[in-house]
C-alpha cells in the first residue's frame, strides 16, 4: 500500500477548503483532495453575496444583533462575535485576491437580504457571487508552490483511532498528515428537492462521525424559500433572496400576493418563517408552487443586476423582468456538523473542519443569508493557522499498528445507489418542512444499529447514516425552532434553547456547547487556546 505523508491535508475543494489551504501553505507543504475539480463545488453555486458592515450606516453590532435573532436563541455568541467582527477583514482580504465586486468606483454596491437590518450584502457578476470569488481563490491555489491538488480523488475515510486522526485513506492508499482539515460541505442534496450540486451528500459528516467525532444541530436544515420549481432540466434552480431584497414579490396560484398580510418584513421574513407560508399557501390552493413577480421593477435594472439569474432562467424560457417564475421551497443548507471549537478544531485530535461540514454554532437555527460564505472565510483562516503552527508531517511511525492496512469498503457513486433515491424522498417526505415523529421514526430506523457502533456505522452507506442523524436529532427536540418545525410540536419551547450533539455508541446529549464539551472532558475544545 502506498503510504505518503503531507503536512497539512484538506479534504475537500470549496471556498472553506481553498481558503484554509492558503493559510496552512504559510507554514508548509498543504495537500488538497477532492473527489471532483477545484470548479465543482457548491461554493460556486452560491448566488447572494458576503455579508459583512462596511456600509455608513451600518456596524458589527449590528450584523452581530441580526444574526442572534435569526438563530432563535441557539447561536454560540463568541461564534457570533467573531465572524461578524472579523468580516470586514475578509472581505477587504478577497478584493487583495482579486474579487472584483460589484461597486460604484470604489464603493462597494450593498445589497439588502431577508433578517438583515440594514444593506450589508457584497455581491458580483450579476448573481454569481460564487463563481467569481472562486474563480479568483482557485488562481492563487494554482499558483501556490506548496500547494498539490489531488483533483478526481475521493477520500474512503479517515484514518484515526477513536481520539485521533492520522489522514485519510484514498483509492491508491494512505496520506497522513499533522493536521487534517475536513471542508467537504453539506448534506441538502440529501433532500429530493434541493439546491444543491447532487455531490453535497453529507459525506464528510459520515466520515467524521465514524471516526469518533461528536456532531450536532443537525436537525437544523435550511429550507430556501424560492428555487425553481419546474418538472425536469431547471428545477431546484436557485432564485436568490437578493432579488427579493430589491422588490420581488410573491404571488399565490390566483395571483394574490399573500405575504403582507403574514409577516412585517413580507417577502424579506426570515427564510424559516418564509418558507412555512409558502408551504401553508401552496396547500391552501391546491398548487404545486407560487410565484415570483418582477413586473413592476424596471426590466433593464433587473437584467443588470441578476444577469447569471437571468441568462440561466433564458434559457429555460423564462423571462426574470416580465414572467412570473414558478418557485417553491428546497433544501438549501445544513446549520448542523461536526462539532468544532472557534479554531475549527474537534474532538479528534489532528482533524480540523470548517465550512458547512462544521458545526461552530454561528448559525444557531436558522442561518441569516448570506453568512454562510463568511463563515467559510474566518473560520477557514483561523483552522489554517492552527494547522500551520503544527509541528509538521505525519510520519508512518506515528500511527498505531494495523490502522493504516484497516481499510473501509469503497463508497459507492452516487450513480450506482440504487437506494439512494428512496432515501432522498423519504428524507423529504418525513423530514421537510414540516416534520412529525410517525415520519422522522420511518428514518430513523433505517438501519437500526447503524448509530450504536463504529463497526456498524462502517457498514451503513453515508447517505442512510446522515439521514438517520438528522432524524434522531429531530426526534429529539420535541419543538419548533427556526428550521426545525414539528407539527406535532409546533411551539417553540425556551426549555429547548439548547444543543442537541451525537456521537457513536452514546445516546444524543443536550445542553449548550460548552457544557456538551466539558461533559466529554474535551478541554481543548471549550477553553484557552483551543476556544
Amino acid at each position: 500500500m502506498d503510504v505518503r505523508t503531507t503536512r497539512t491535508l484538506v479534504l475537500g475543494s470549496g471556498l472553506a477548503g481553498l481558503y484554509a489551504a492558503l493559510r496552512a501553505a504559510e507554514s508548509g507543504k498543504v495537500t488538497i483532495v477532492t473527489r471532483a475539480s477545484l470548479r465543482e463545488s457548491a461554493s460556486f453555486w452560491a448566488q447572494g453575496g458576503v455579508a459583512a458592515a462596511v456600509g455608513r450606516d451600518d456596524t458589527a453590532e449590528l450584523h452581530e444583533a441580526d444574526t442572534l435573532r435569526v438563530g432563535r436563541g441557539l447561536c454560540r455568541p463568541a461564534a457570533v462575535e467573531l465572524l461578524t467582527e472579523e468580516a470586514p477583514r475578509h472581505l477587504r482580504r478577497l478584493r487583495e485576491l482579486g474579487v472584483d465586486f460589484d461597486a460604484h468606483g470604489e464603493v462597494l454596491e450593498l445589497a439588502l437580504e431577508a433578517g438583515h437590518s440594514r444593506r450589508r450584502i457584497a455581491h458580483a457578476g450579476g448573481g454569481g457571487t460564487g463563481r467569481v470569488i472562486m474563480d479568483a481563490v482557485v488562481r492563487r491555489v494554482l499558483e501556490h508552490a506548496d500547494i498539490e491538488v489531488l483533483d478526481g480523488t475521493p477520500a474512503w475515510g479517515l484514518v484515526a483511532d477513536g481520539e485521533r486522526c492520522y489522514g485519510a485513506h484514498l483509492p491508491d492508499g494512505v496520506l497522513l498528515a499533522g493536521h487534517t482539515i475536513l471542508a467537504t460541505g453539506g448534506a441538502a442534496s440529501l433532500f429530493a428537492r434541493s439546491t444543491n450540486p447532487p455531490g453535497s451528500r453529507g459525506q464528510g459528516v459520515a466520515m467524521a462521525w465514524r471516526a469518533g467525532a461528536r456532531v450536532a444541530d443537525m436537525e437544523f436544515q435550511q429550507f430556501h424559500p424560492t428555487a425553481l420549481a419546474l418538472p425536469g432540466e431547471g428545477d431546484c434552480f436557485l432564485i436568490s433572496e437578493a432579488v427579493r431584497g430589491e422588490g420581488a414579490q410573491l404571488l399565490d396560484a390566483d395571483g394574490v400576493r399573500f405575504m403582507p398580510d403574514l409577516h412585517p418584513a413580507a417577502e424579506l421574513a426570515p427564510r424559516d418563517e418564509l418558507t412555512r407560508a409558502i408551504v401553508a399557501r401552496i396547500r391552501e390552493t391546491n398548487g404545486r408552487c407560487v410565484f415570483l413577480s418582477l413586473e413592476h421593477l424596471e426590466p433593464r435594472m433587473v437584467h443588470e443586476r441578476f444577469a447569471a439569474i437571468a441568462d440561466r432562467l433564458a434559457e429555460l424560457g423564462f423571462d426574470l423582468a416580465r414572467d412570473r417564475i414558478p418557485v417553491a421551497p428546497a433544501a438549501h443548507y445544513t446549520m448542523g456538523g461536526v462539532l468544532t471549537s472557534l479554531h475549527g478544531r474537534t474532538n479528534l485530535r489532528g482533524l480540523l473542519a470548517v465550512g458547512e461540514v462544521a458545526c461552530t454554532g454561528v448559525h444557531g437555527a436558522n442561518r441569516l443569508a448570506s453568512n454562510s460564505l463568511l463563515e467559510c472565510l474566518v473560520f477557514a483562516d483561523r483552522a489554517g493557522l492552527v494547522a500551520s503552527e503544527s509541528a509538521g508531517a505525519a510520519d508512518a511511525t506515528d500511527v498505531p499498528a494495523g490502522l493504516v492496512d484497516d481499510r473501509p469498503p469503497m463508497p459507492a457513486r452516487p450513480d450506482v445507489l440504487p437506494d439512494l433515491q428512496a432515501t432522498r424522498e423519504l428524507l423529504w417526505a418525513g423530514a421537510g418542512v414540516i416534520r412529525d415523529a410517525e415520519g422522522l421514526g420511518a428514518i430513523a430506523r433505517l438501519a437500526p444499529d447503524a448509530l450504536e457502533s463504529r463497526e456498524a456505522a462502517a457498514a451503513t452507506p453515508a447517505d442512510v447514516l446522515v439521514a438517520m442523524l438528522v432524524a434522531r436529532a429531530a426526534l429529539v427536540r420535541e419543538e419548533s425552532r427556526g428550521g426545525h418545525f414539528r407539527s406535532d410540536h409546533p411551539a417553540e419551547d425556551p426549555a429547548w434553547a439548547v444543543h442537541v450533539a451525537q456521537r457513536v455508541g452514546e445516546e444524543p446529549r443536550t445542553g449548550t456547547f460548552e457544557a456538551i464539551l466539558d461533559r466529554a472532558g474535551q478541554s481543548t475544545l471549550s477553553s484557552g487556546a483551543g476556544a
